[in-house]
């Protein structure tokens, strides 16, 4: 009887030929039968052990992958048992603590740490909760002294009954990304105060448009008053004269040639005039006053109605002013448009886009700058318009970025409709910009109605 399982000879033939002759019959059948039986716990036996010589070659080389995985990891990998002492380090601890992973072997972790850190090791290797991962930052006693600062995660190593049998501890030095990262705070730090040094520049230019344009409002009832007052004062002489000679009892002949010579009827006709006309420059002056006030900038989250058509002609007025070149505008702007928010800011975002309008326009033939006002369901629409070169192809969706200019060096810091444009948001509205289709550019700013 041959088996065929791998070619191999099989129990019965090897021993079926050594049966004593005295079994026969019965016996025979018996004792073959057991035979087999042994025949195919045999062949199972070659097969486990082939079975065997398979999953041993997997492992060894699931192993070898493993090994040369933890070899080529630039991290340190250290594992220790429950008292400390080291059982494996990978390539890159080896390197950094500058002896060989036979020598490493165990000795105690915390000798190879900066003995300011060892209570930290001490309290990572006593953790017993196997999901805990702990975070360090360590540094590590090498050969050449103490090591660069490490950042360490360690971990808990327990056996499959939840017992602490160590920790297992990875690391990467973070000492040049430190410095790297400070290196880099500190150029943002830099940066953020070029940055408010700019927007104070910029504010300082707004602020200087303001006055400039303040000063030329103030400038002619300031001047028609003072004319005035020195008329008065002219006038207060010669009725001084007039009325001095009348209480020394002058004859009526010399009061009648000082009457005519001082022009004393004249005179009494002009006083009715000059205090009317002194009366509306102080007013005109008071009124710029009641603006000024009302631009002041109210406590921070306080929101006020504000008159739209108001606050954008002294707006235009005062950016207007401080140009000096004349400029055509066209105001249509629906009655009783109230916008909520703060007036200062609204007429800063107003003054910052006139004076980019006439900024464009200079140089035109007949200048002219539009602005519309309408409401649009819960939104009030503003748009400024003008008739200048308009805005350069693909730098539409650039002109709001912080720095952006295309005026010349030294005539604009780029940060008055970046302003604008951030104002605008936290009121709730926006801000866009677009090239009209005659010329020119168009900026419309959109805030919610009350």
């Amino acid at each position: 009887m041959r088996s065929d399982r791998g070619g191999r000879e099989s129990l019965i033939d090897r021993v079926g030929s050594q049966l004593p002759s005295p079994f026969a019959g019965d016996q025979e059948a018996a004792w073959i039968e057991v035979i087999r039986k042994m025949d195919e716990v045999y062949a199972d036996l070659l097969r486990y052990e082939t079975d065997l010589e398979e999953k041993n070659a997997a492992l060894e080389e699931a192993q070898a992958f493993i090994s040369s995985v933890i070899e080529s990891v630039s991290d340190i990998l250290i594992v220790c048992d429950r008292h400390g002492s080291i059982l494996q380090v990978n390539p890159a601890a080896v390197r950094l603590l500058g002896d060989s992973a036979g020598t490493l072997l165990h000795r105690s972790l915390t000798d190879l740490v900066d003995p300011a850190d060892r209570g930290r090791i001490d309290t990572l290797l006593q953790a017993q909760c196997p999901s805990e991962i702990s975070n360090l930052e360590i540094r590590f006693v090498t050969e050449r002294g103490l090591s660069d600062l490490y950042a360490i995660n360690g971990a808990t190593r327990c056996d499959p009954a939840g017992h602490r049998l160590g920790a297992v501890l990875t690391g990467r030095p973070i000492g040049e990304l430190r410095r790297a990262y400070e290196a880099l705070h500190a150029a943002h730090s830099e940066l953020q105060h070029a940055q408010r040094q700019l927007v104070e520049q910029e504010k300082m230019a707004s602020l200087g448009r303001l006055v400039a344009g303040v000063a030329h409002e103030l400038n002619n009832p300031i001047s028609f008053i003072y004319g005035n007052i020195h008329t008065l004062d002219r006038y207060r002489d010669r009725m001084s004269a007039y009325l001095g000679a009348i209480h020394r009892g002058a004859d009526p002949a010399e009061i009648e040639r000082l009457r005519r010579d001082l022009k004393i009827d004249a005179l009494l006709a002009d006083y009715g005039s000059l205090i009317e006309g002194t009366l509306e420059g102080a007013m005109r002056v008071a009124d710029v006053v009641k603006n000024l006030r009302r631009l002041s900038f109210p406590k921070s989250g306080e929101s006020l109605r504000v008159d739209v058509d108001r606050v954008v002609r002294t707006a235009v007025r005062w950016a207007a002013r401080a140009k000096p070149h004349h400029v055509d505008f066209a105001f249509d702007i629906a009655p009783d448009l109230q916008i909520l928010g703060n007036e200062g800011q609204f007429h800063q975002i107003i003054v910052n886009l006139i004076d980019n309008a006439l900024d464009a326009v200079r140089g035109q033939t007949a200048p002219r700058i539009e602005i519309v006002a309408r409401r649009d369901g819960d939104q009030i629409v503003i748009t400024i318009s003008d008739n200048g070169a308009g805005l350069p192809d693909g730098l539409i969706d650039k002109i709001f970025e912080p720095f952006f200019t295309t005026k010349p060096v030294g005539e604009g810091t780029g940060l008055g409709l970046w302003i604008s444009y951030g104002i605008a948001r936290e009121h709730g509205g926006t801000l866009a910009a677009a090239n009209r289709s005659g010329g020119g550019a168009v900026f419309t700013l959109m805030l919610p109605a009350p």
